[in-house]
């Protein structure tokens, strides 16, 4: 009852404010020029009636304020020009922040679903802000008016702030900006003529205006700053400009970068250059899967006319090749091709002392900035007897020395399923273990299934919806134990290869201690500039996420670079926006942008656009002629919002699709572009063409033919 009184009252009063606004036309009468026109006679009011006008003006902007009425700084100014800066200051500052609560507490009692549907994606950056930052975002939000003051009003009514937290951040943070207003209308009030707007101190009041959402930003750093390094001590001078800790790919770029602009770099890794991507993960993976390849052509070879009656495997050959590709690939990231890129370089392990000091092999060494880059391993899962020295994973897989009689693999993502086809084709009996329903499950389901009956046709066994149980390990064999569709199974391998997953290298080298902000996924939590919650530290790659990829860890790279060296002048942000993905299985799988999945769930409407890889000459001739090209755009519209390409050479083609959708291109441009003959990527054009035919308009076509027809 006590409810429902309350929202009455506050409904009334909402509608008694509105009625009067557009019955007494108060949009005719806050407006600079009716003001300056009546300024003697609004002085001479004032000056008989001071208490009366003081309290009439202070009761207006509450009111104004609470209900979002157009026109609050057109009262600032007039608060300056009659009241003068220390009282009209003073007035100001009280009345819109108690009109603020007021809406604050309007929102809270009567607004919470309107504003949840309107503005939700406002209201989602203002409670994670809250969350992280507590107070202080409010505080900024007050100082740097990224949003409408009355926007904030409303949308903190819908969080879980107290009324009191809020008028005092409130009354402090807008406290700034309403002494710059108050300062403006005071010396509006000395313009006597056009020609007074040159008078210096009305133009420094508008510079102060002008330059606010600055100084705001400004302070907000600052106490910020101050609250993250209070218990450090800044030196003096520093060794280096940028310290990379891991040699990786995001390390490498980031060090190669602040190089390039003679900066003074830093890069220390504890094992080997490359990182992951070189020694056990994109190199050894695709120069085994190239072997397995031939291994398939060799099946294949009959129907080209070449008769190979036998071949056989040397499994120990293979992994030579394995290591041969990458001995070869080594020099590009070592130590000596970056020593003379201009990157110091030490092998070490590093420990962060302090936001600007590391200490690596006894010595400390000080830095403006860190970029850390330290990767990520592979994830055991909490299997009974799955013990990490008892399996391979995807970094000790390549250490294999003999040909397994069969092997288990536990994953079902991008590494396992590659792995699974290439070691099937070496021969070698697979078993691949899955707990999802379907493989890679953010794909369309047509091309998950593709993907299912491919790794079928290699001879793998697939096995989904599985939770395994128990690995017991006996003399040589490995027992399985899984539970599938409800029921007990079991099978002996003779290796396991797991491929869960990757965990972030966070630990063992002083971010704990440092008190760096770690994501649920263990990966460091860093802001849309790649900035850790220590500003001047910088984290990218695998250890960063979201993307475990080496293009992306590159991407990232960048960033980091840049905007640790030059973001004292400008930050750009991270964009993830167009991130191609490629599961380099035989055909490969290519995407880019949106799936389908995304675009349902999204609630996107768009068309599917598809083309058969069947009709590609190049692929019939070299018998590569199965799978297909689907590209996502609006209805009738030929913007691209994602493609899906299975195809041999899919992970080439799709860079074509990421180039257009980077460029805000789309299968329009496509078709102006020559491709040539015969190509794989002629393809791209012919899926093109096909969305054009079914777009093609056909009343002028219609008027065409008669056309001709008349012509005849």
């Amino acid at each position: 009852m006590k409810n429902r009184i309350k929202i009455f009252l506050i409904l009334l009063f909402i509608l008694s404010g509105i009625i009067s606004y557009f019955v007494l036309d108060l949009n005719h009468y806050l407006t600079f020029g009716y003001i300056k026109s009546n300024q003697i006679a609004i002085e001479s009011l004032y000056a008989h009636h001071q208490f009366t006008f003081i309290l009439g003006y202070f009761l207006i902007y509450i009111v104004s304020t609470a209900l979002s009425f157009p026109g609050a700084t057109i009262l600032t100014l007039l608060g300056g020009a009659i009241f003068g800066l220390p009282l009209g200051l003073l007035i100001v500052s009280f009345a819109s922040s108690i009109g603020a609560t007021l809406a604050f507490l309007m929102s809270r009692t009567l607004f919470k679903s309107y504003i949840e549907k309107h503005y939700e994606k406002t209201l989602n950056k203002i409670n994670d802000g809250l969350e992280r930052d507590g107070s202080l975002y409010l505080l900024s939000l007050r100082l740097v008016p990224l949003f409408p003051f009355f926007l904030i009003n409303l949308c903190m009514g819908l969080t879980k702030i107290s009324i009191l937290k809020f008028y005092t951040i409130s009354q402090i943070g807008m406290f700034i900006g309403t002494a710059i207003y108050v300062n403006a209308g005071v010396r509006l009030s000395e313009i006597e003529s056009i020609s007074g707007i040159l008078n210096s101190d009305v133009i420094f009041s508008f510079v102060l205006l002008g330059i606010f959402p600055w100084i705001g930003k400004w302070i907000k750093e600052s106490i910020l700053k101050f609250k993250i390094y209070k218990d450090y001590k800044k030196p003096k001078k520093f060794d280096y400009n940028l310290i990379v800790i891991g040699g990786g790919a995001a390390g490498l770029v980031s060090s190669y970068i602040a190089s390039a602009v003679k900066a003074k770099v830093l890069l220390i890794e504890k094992n080997k250059m490359g990182g992951d991507c070189l020694n056990t993960g994109c190199v050894p993976s695709k120069a085994l899967i190239k072997a397995a390849k031939i291994s398939e052509n060799c099946k294949k070879s009959a129907g080209f006319g070449i008769n190979i009656s036998e071949y056989s495997i040397d499994f120990k050959k293979v992994m030579e090749h394995v290591k041969t590709s990458i001995f070869k690939i080594e020099p590009h990231d070592s130590v000596d091709r970056y020593t003379n890129l201009g990157v110091d370089c030490i092998k070490g392990e590093a420990r962060i002392v302090s936001p600007w000091e590391v200490e690596v092999n006894d010595r400390l060494l000080t830095t403006k900035n860190i970029v850390i880059a330290t990767g990520a391993a592979p994830s055991i899962p909490a299997i009974t007897g799955l013990i990490k020295d008892n399996v391979f994973t995807s970094e000790s897989i390549w250490n294999l020395d003999y040909k397994p009689d069969s092997l288990a693999i536990i994953g079902g993502g991008f590494i396992g399923i590659e792995l699974a086809q290439a070691f099937s084709r070496l021969q070698i009996n697979v078993h691949l273990f899955e707990s999802g329903s379907r493989l890679l499950q953010e794909l369309d389901f047509e091309t998950s299934k593709f993907v299912l009956n491919t790794l079928r046709k290699s001879g793998v066994h697939v096995y989904l919806e599985t939770d395994i149980r128990e690995v017991i390990t006996d003399g040589d064999v490995k027992k399985i134990a899984f539970k599938q569709s409800e029921k007990n199974d079991a099978i002996g391998v003779s290796d396991i290869l797991v491929a869960t997953g990757r965990k972030a290298n966070t630990k063992g080298f002083g971010l704990e201690e440092l008190g760096l902000t770690l994501n649920k996924d263990n990966t460091i939590s860093t802001n849309e500039f790649l900035q850790t919650n220590f500003p001047n530290v910088y984290a990218c790659g695998d250890v960063a996420g979201p993307y475990q990829l080496t293009h992306v860890s590159s991407h990232q790279a960048w960033y980091c670079a840049v905007n640790s060296l030059f973001g004292t002048f400008k930050k750009f942000k991270v964009d993830y926006d167009i991130i191609p993905k490629v599961l380099f299985l035989d055909p490969e799988i290519a995407m880019v942008g949106k799936t389908e999945i995304q675009l349902k769930r999204d609630e996107i409407d768009f068309e599917i656009t598809k083309y058969e890889i069947s009709d590609s000459d190049r692929a019939i001739t070299e018998g590569e002629d199965l799978g297909y090209i689907k590209v996502y755009t609006p209805p009738n519209k030929d913007k691209i919002l994602g493609v899906v390409i299975v195809s041999t050479f899919a992970g080439e083609m799709i860079t074509e699709f990421v180039h257009l959708m980077k460029m805000n291109k789309g299968l329009n441009q496509l078709l102006n572009t020559i491709h040539a003959y015969p190509t794989y990527s002629e393809a791209n054009k012919a899926v093109a063409g096909v969305w054009k035919n079914q777009h093609k308009p056909h009343k002028l076509l219609n008027y065409l033919e008669k056309f001709h027809a008349f012509r005849r």
